[in-house]
């Protein structure tokens, strides 16, 4: 089990925690920053999907040699509502857009995962906390936007003693963008999970489905 007095900061140039789901855009931000991570960590509120995501992020960080925690939030799968929480015929199918996809919000719930990771940065003296939401987010969940990860970035540097900083890179590139990163860093992307019904395989007819092959497809990369 990884644990704080397990992880030591031997590697100065180790000094980034990221917030990883096991889907497209976190792993790639993982791969793209591999040297720099010093740990992972995957939040468990009980999605659809959840265990897809997870075997997903441990395959990465395994491969990396990333140290990886699973921390689970039950609290959010009892008492807040989401389509996400709520089995696979609550999710939409279409398209990735606002009109479509507003009932997969799961309330504040990158606030709740970055205060927590930020408390683990403090704990470990690790410089900064990173995420991977994209501009694709930004009509659809609020606390993907610029404004709030600005906002995060803020209360976090003000709320730690060695003065976190916040890191979203990827906040203004598509998911067609991170895809063609990760495509010239050789990502293995049959091993990440988009499919927010769950299951044993990609249902290919909800939103994070279709939104997936199409970046795929735009990077000239097989739908897996």
């Amino acid at each position: 089990m990884v644990t704080i007095e397990t992880m030591t900061m031997q590697d100065k140039n180790r000094d980034k925690i990221i917030v990883l789901s096991g889907g497209i855009d976190s792993v790639t931000l993982l791969h793209e920053y591999a040297s720099e991570i010093c740990l992972a960590l995957t939040f468990d509120y009980g999605s659809n999907h959840a265990k897809n995501e997870i075997r997903c992020a441990e395959y990465h960080c395994q491969l990396l040699d990333i140290p990886h925690k699973v921390i689970p939030m039950v609290f959010i799968k009892e008492d807040f509502h989401s389509s996400l929480l709520e089995g696979p015929n609550a999710i939409p199918t279409g398209s990735y857009g606002i009109d479509n996809m507003t009932s997969t919000v799961v309330p504040f719930r990158n606030g709740i995962m970055l205060s927590i990771a930020a408390g683990y940065a403090e704990s470990m003296g690790a410089a900064s906390v990173m995420i991977a939401n994209h501009a694709g987010d930004h009509d659809i969940y609020p606390d993907c936007t610029p404004n709030f990860i600005d906002a995060m970035d803020r209360a976090i540097l003000t709320g730690t003693y060695n003065h976190v900083r916040l890191l979203a890179p990827y906040t203004s590139l598509t998911k067609t963008e991170i895809v063609a990163i990760g495509k010239t860093l050789n990502i293995d992307y049959s091993k990440t999970w988009s499919c927010y019904k769950g299951g044993d395989k990609p249902c290919g007819e909800c939103a994070t489905c279709r939104e997936r092959e199409e970046a795929l497809r735009a990077n000239d990369l097989p739908v897996v």
